[in-house]
């Protein structure tokens, strides 16, 4: 449904879509809204996103600014590239990280890195927001303090029970006391849809932030506090990692696909794996493909595979890997991988062995009044579990999904960043925008993306429809699919030579939230795999 109002909000979380939606009315732009938004989602979807976590935004100001300020943590300066390379047990299938003896990358202190988005939140308001910094936390604060109602999505993603070695939700939930305290029962087990939490730990750290900004996290007294628990705790972690960290501010990556363009985020952002697959579908009339036939999954899965084969070569932390833009970006080189697909040639995607895939990040994506468009993708990656006493927030646990194999793209460095498929975009049509989207959902983000814009400019969908629609995913030598997706599709393929495997829930490979620009007005659609909501203002 095409709203005639003039902005709109969409992300997963009711409280900070409204967080955002009542800055927009207070007079606040897209970033007012989008950081607010982003805040409360710290607060009531605490292991999806956080000040301690990890993002990507971008911003789009007609005639004064366009541009990403990429917020991708880094490893600790005390991290080594060969620190746990004996203690490799697996990779995940879908290529999300590394299965560590003791899981010392995947819970607990040592899987920390250092905490990004909350300079990437401040920074982008100080240089782009219009209300207050004060006013911008206020809501985040409100949440923390008065509590909030679990909803369905967050009880079913603190109940995943994890898969292949990894930490069960509900273990990170109770790894530290105050975790424990904060988000379960007194069972040990995690609250239940209809639940209350309260945080006021974390109400007062964001009143401290609120006050003394960025600083006081970075530099003063809460880098203080954080510091001295990782040293007591055996933690990688420094006051100098924090002091030292600074996000990037980057140019937009720029591609196309049929007669839009694409503004995307840089490496190791995912940016470059959307293109790449657009660019290889290009070269495929997929309007005239039934949507999710045989054809349509194998050819969109074929360029999928192509393109996580060469991120996986390829990409990592531009600091520290040298990668080829120009080739996995260009039209010439797409052809040639859309001329492998039409002939029917099977991709393999190498993998150390089999995993499942996983998801914890969340989105947001605005577009206000003067027509100002905010897209950020932000998460804990696979959430530590570490609560430090006393301030209430949840670290990342970020070097999870580094290589522990020394010598290639993603292996561990000091200072260094691993490559994050957070893909938060603008398309643009005769020089305006008219797509905002981005998504949460790990390796699967791109994925997701790609699926919408599909589904939007090909098959003209609405924005509901184009998010709702059932998705499939190759990130390995597997086609996932949906449980929507048609049994005799599945047949078809596995009589083609493909491994499928059906997920057992109906959403999944992502969860889109987007906004499409009409002549006539705003078109919103929040996945209906999660808990959020569009609203127009």
């Amino acid at each position: 449904m095409i709203q005639r109002k003039q902005a709109m909000i969409v992300a997963p979380q009711p409280e900070a879509a409204e967080a955002g939606a009542d800055m927009l009315r207070a007079g606040g732009n897209a970033v007012d809204a989008g950081i607010a938004c982003a805040l409360v989602q710290g607060v009531v979807d605490p292991m999806m996103c956080g000040i301690a976590g990890f993002g990507s935004c971008g911003i789009y100001m007609p005639g004064k600014f366009h541009g990403y300020i990429d917020a991708h943590a880094p490893a600790p300066l005390a991290a080594r590239p060969d620190m746990w390379a004996d203690l490799i047990e697996g990779e995940a299938r879908d290529g999300y990280g590394f299965i560590l003896k003791g899981r010392v990358n995947d819970i607990g202190y040592r899987s920390i890195c250092a905490p990004a988005n909350l300079r990437m939140y401040s920074q982008a308001h100080s240089r782009h927001g219009a209300l207050p910094w004060a006013q911008i936390v206020e809501p985040a604060i409100h949440w923390a303090q008065n509590g909030w109602t679990v909803r369905p999505h967050v009880h079913f993603w603190w109940s995943d029970e994890g898969a292949m070695g990894r930490a069960p939700n509900h273990e990170r939930l109770r790894f530290t006391p105050a975790a424990r305290r904060l988000y379960c029962r007194e069972d040990g087990s995690p609250k239940r849809v209809g639940d209350v939490v309260v945080n006021r730990d974390y109400a007062e750290v964001l009143r401290r932030i609120a006050a003394g900004g960025e600083a006081v996290f970075y530099e003063g007294e809460i880098a203080q506090a954080i510091a001295e628990d990782m040293k007591r705790h055996d933690g990688l972690l420094t006051i100098g990692d924090l002091k030292q960290w600074q996000p990037t501010h980057n140019k937009p990556l720029w591609g196309t696909y049929r007669d839009w363009r694409v503004s995307t985020n840089q490496p190791p952002g995912g940016g470059v794996m959307l293109l790449q697959m657009l660019n290889m579908l290009e070269n495929f009339d997929l309007a005239s493909l039934e949507h999710n036939s045989v054809e349509y999954v194998r050819v969109v899965a074929e360029a999928m595979k192509r393109a996580t084969i060469d991120k996986d070569r390829h990409v990592g932390d531009p600091k520290f890997v040298d990668i080829p833009l120009g080739r996995l970006t260009s039209k010439d080189y797409a052809r040639e991988l859309a001329g492998e697909i039409r002939r029917g040639i099977k991709a393999s995607v190498p993998r150390f062995n089999s995993g499942t895939p996983t998801k914890d990040t969340t989105h947001i994506s605005v577009i206000d009044k003067d027509g100002n468009c905010f897209t950020m993708t932000h998460s804990l990656g696979m959430p530590s579990g570490v609560i430090t006493d006393g301030l209430g927030f949840m670290y990342n646990g970020c070097m999870g999904v580094f290589d522990p194999r020394p010598g290639r793209a993603g292996s561990i460095a000091p200072g260094k960043a691993r490559f994050s498929s957070v893909v938060p975009s603008i398309l643009f049509r005769n020089d305006k925008p008219e797509l905002i989207i981005g998504a949460p959902g790990a390796t699967q983000i791109a994925m997701g993306v790609l699926h919408v814009i599909l589904n939007a400019l090909d098959h003209g969908m609405t924005m509901v429809e184009a998010v709702s629609a059932p998705r499939f995913s190759a990130t390995s030598n597997a086609i996932d699919i949906a449980n929507r997706i048609p049994w005799c599709t599945e047949r078809d393929l596995q009589a083609l030579g493909y491994d499928v495997v059906r997920s057992p829930y109906t959403f999944g490979f992502a969860a889109v939230h987007a906004i499409r620009v009409h002549q006539g007005g705003l078109d919103g659609g929040a996945d209906p795999g999660h808990d959020g909501v569009v609203l127009a203002v």
